[in-house]
Formats: C-alpha cells, structure tokens, sequence
C-alpha cells in the first residue's frame, strides 16, 4: 500500500473491505449499461428536442418576419388610402368651389333679370302715369277752353286743341324733369 492509502486506512477514512471492491465494479457496470443502452437514447431525445427548438425558433423568426412584412403592406396601402381620401377631399372642395361660384354667378344674372324687370315695370308705370296726367290735362284744358271760348269746339278743332296742349305741357314738364 502507498503512504497515501496507509493514512487513509490508520485514519479510519478508507476501509478497504469486500462491500467497496463489489460497490465499484456495481458502479463500473451500472456505467457500462448507461453508457451503452441509456445515454444515447437520451442524447438522441436531447439533440431531437434541441432540433425542434431550433426549428421552432426558425419558425418563429420566419413569422416575424412575416408579420413585419405584413405591416410594412399595411401601412404602405394605410399611405395610399389616405392619399387616395385626400385627393377625393380635395376634389370635392373645387367641385364645391366650382358650385358655389357657378350658384353666385346664376344668383347675379337672376338680380339682373330682376332688376331689369323691374325698371321695365317702373317705366311702364311711369308711360301709364304720364298718360293718365296728359289725358287729365286734356280734360282740364277742355274744361277751361270751353269756359274761355264759351262755346263747345266740334271734334276735330277739339282733339288738335288738344293735342297742342299737351305738347305744351309735356315740354314744360320735360324741360323741368
């Protein structure tokens, strides 16, 4: 025995006795089994395991990217409808504008009809005043020419009397006017 096994068997720590020798060939031939029947159904279902994780992963990476690309088309036609929604706001706008002035423009020409109509109106009622005076002045100046004259003028002395008077009249109120 070496030194370092008469330490060990005076300090009482190594008892070398049957038991132990039948322990460690046990040991020996339990690694014997494991490493021959045990541990390579069990590296194998280890290395299965980790394949799967690594495809997983891959899998997961793959649907990321995916996924980003996904967002990347939905924000690019996001972008696009709302182009598209602006272009559309701002045809309706100049379709709007392009109404209002077309409705400002028909609104103008409706007050100048009226207006137009209006002093037609007015110079008619204007002509109908002017021969309702005249045929008034006529009256009077019959009236008054028969109180000066004395004596009724037949008809066409009558209507020429007439008439000059309301040439007179109508000068007078021109000129005035």
């Amino acid at each position: 025995m070496t030194l370092l096994s008469l330490y060990l068997a005076t300090a009482g720590l190594l008892d070398l006795s049957l038991s132990f020798v039948a322990e460690v060939i046990a040991f020996l031939v339990m690694i014997g089994i494991l490493a021959r029947w045990v541990y390579p159904r069990v590296l194998s279902a280890a290395e299965a395991r980790q394949r799967q994780v690594a495809e997983q992963l891959t899998a997961a990476e793959k649907a990321r990217a995916d996924a980003e690309e996904r967002l990347k088309q939905a924000d690019g036609e996001l972008r696009e409808a709302r182009r598209q929604a602006a272009e559309i706001i701002e045809g309706a706008n100049r379709t709007a504008e392009l109404l209002r002035a077309d409705l400002r423009a028909q609104a103008e020409e409706e007050a100048k009809r009226i207006v137009e109509n209006a002093r037609r109106d007015i110079e008619a009622e204007r002509q109908k005043a002017l021969q309702s005076v005249r045929a008034q002045v006529a009256d009077l100046v019959v009236a008054a020419t028969e109180r000066v004259v004395g004596e009724s003028l037949d008809g066409e002395r009558h209507r020429q009397l007439i008439e000059k008077a309301i040439t007179e009249v109508a000068g007078n109120g021109a000129s005035r006017g």
